[in-house]
């Protein structure tokens, strides 16, 4: 795999792409005005105890209170040292309003819900992720070598002081790493703990205690072990930062990273801005002539196979095949460009033959193993849907960058002229029937009033001669096609 990545920065945003063999994979965007919060760690103040769901509404300092519910929540054991944190069955025995609390964010804030909180701080660093009130040693399952993961666990094991509590999961960048390295990042880690821990003691409640790397590093630090052989970047204040995060952390790296000197924008060059223009669209064009409908709700989003354009050379169950084979590939790509999670529904186009159904299936399988988000795949439903979910921990790329239509309010559709015109009719009648009116005035987009000018422009006069009463229209330019007034004069 000849994997690269890409850093675009701005005084307000700063974008990475992640690119498989020049086909872009992965964005990310961060913005000034919208910095992630996901993994940060604030010391908050409970504000509110819900016994009914067995959580707490936690005060953090941002504009909606976060959520924190009893399984996020570590309890030590003063009996049991090595006690990893107790799952409360009742929310009251554990918080109650006015405590302060050191928390993390799990979840970026998603729609109208809040951050998701847990109090087991985990703080990751470039080969390691450190787990406080954790305990032992586990090793990514990424990481398939047996004999690498037994050594790997073995650094670890033998690296953890005795007299310092907490446990280690290993990363799957840390395959082939050096004794010193891992023993370097624990190093770090264990520092970093103590600041973050005297800084929550110290801090008042509502207030940011750790912030996490900013993106342009953070790639770095998550990405750069994913077989990457070059990290560009246009910015060299930025350019700066990041080879004095390599040089300290990953000094073997640092020949990997260039300033791009360009005068082209990076993202143009390597057709990243067109890209990302198509994966804000519904309809999602296949190689052989196909198509995928994606559709993103709040409650899931559902993915539709069409055979489209492609006839096919052999037979239709051939054609069904070849397309669902090809969508497997293309519909595990744009979960992971639109960073799309929640429940997934999947449509593939029918097929007959079983073997077919279980090589589709175990195609998209394999497609989705280079995903980083936890996925999870059940069976084919009794109605040929495939069901799955996705692990959601920030804003999807829709949401991200666009926001509901204000014409349609995020509906995907707008009434019809001939719609909105029967309403008007139904309105006139409602009004001339309540008040004592001279005349009327109907107020209403240009199709519409076309429409009552021309169609049903005999409706109309109808409708005067039954009221006894002049209607006037006029055209207003900036009401939405399904927008109108009906006023008396």
């Amino acid at each position: 795999m000849t994997a690269e990545i890409l850093v675009n920065v701005t005084p307000r945003e700063s974008r990475a792409a992640f690119l498989d063999n020049g086909v872009l994979q992965e964005v990310f965007i961060e913005r000034a005005n919208r910095l992630g919060i996901a993994g940060n760690v604030y010391k908050g103040r409970v504000s509110r105890v819900l016994p009914g769901m067995q959580a707490a509404f936690i005060d953090i300092g941002l504009e909606r209170t976060a959520f924190l519910h009893v399984s996020d929540i570590a309890r030590r054991d003063d009996v049991d040292p090595e006690f990893e944190g107790a799952r409360a069955e009742d929310i009251r025995a554990v918080v109650t309003e006015g405590d302060e609390l050191l928390v993390q964010v799990l979840k970026e804030p998603l729609g109208t819900k809040g951050a998701r909180l847990t109090t087991f701080v985990t703080l990751p660093s470039r080969f390691l992720v450190y787990m406080p009130q954790g305990h032992g040693v586990g090793v990514s399952a990424r990481i398939e070598d047996e004999a690498e993961r037994a050594r790997l666990r073995g650094l670890v094991e033998l690296f953890m002081p005795a007299e310092r509590p907490g446990g280690y999961i290993v990363r799957t960048v840390a395959e082939g790493a050096t004794p010193d390295a891992l023993r370097a990042d624990m190093l770090f880690l264990q520092r970093l703990w103590e600041v973050v821990g005297e800084s929550g003691l110290r801090a008042a409640a509502g207030r940011l205690v750790h912030e996490d790397l900013p993106l342009h590093v953070r790639v770095l630090r998550d990405l750069l072990g994913q077989g990457v052989e070059r990290v560009q970047i246009d910015a060299p204040l930025a350019f700066a930062r990041m080879i004095e995060f390599a040089r300290t952390f990953m000094p073997e790296s640092e020949p990997k990273i260039e300033l791009y000197r360009g005068n082209r924008p990076i993202f143009d060059l390597y057709g990243v801005e067109d890209e990302v223009q198509k994966a804000l669209e519904r309809k999602v064009p296949l190689k052989s002539g196909g198509h995928l409908v994606i559709d993103q709700t709040e409650a899931m989003t559902t993915i539709d196979v069409n055979t489209g354009a492609f006839v096919g050379h052999r037979n239709l169950e051939d054609t069904i095949f070849r397309t669902n084979l090809e969508a497997a590939v293309a519909i595990a790509r744009q979960l992971r460009l639109r960073n799309l999670g929640g429940i997934i529904i999947v449509d593939f186009i029918d097929m007959q033959d079983e073997e077919h159904r279980g090589q589709v299936l175990q195609a998209f399988e394999k497609s989705l193993v280079a995903d980083h988000a936890r996925t999870q795949i059940s069976s084919v439903s009794p109605l040929g849907l495939v069901e799955m979910t996705r692990k959601r921990t920030r804003e999807s790329l829709e949401h991200l960058l666009c926001r509901p239509c204000p014409a349609c309010e995020g509906r995907r559709y707008v009434k019809t002229p001939e719609t909105v015109a029967y309403e008007i009719f139904r309105e006139i009648l409602r009004q001339a029937r309540q008040f004592e009116v001279q005349g009327l005035m109907v107020l209403a987009h240009e199709d519409v009033i076309e429409l009552l000018l021309d169609e049903e422009s005999a409706a109309l006069g109808e409708l005067e001669v039954m009221l006894g009463k002049p209607i006037r229209l006029q055209t207003e330019a900036l009401y939405a096609q399904d927008q109108y007034d009906v006023v008396l004069v």
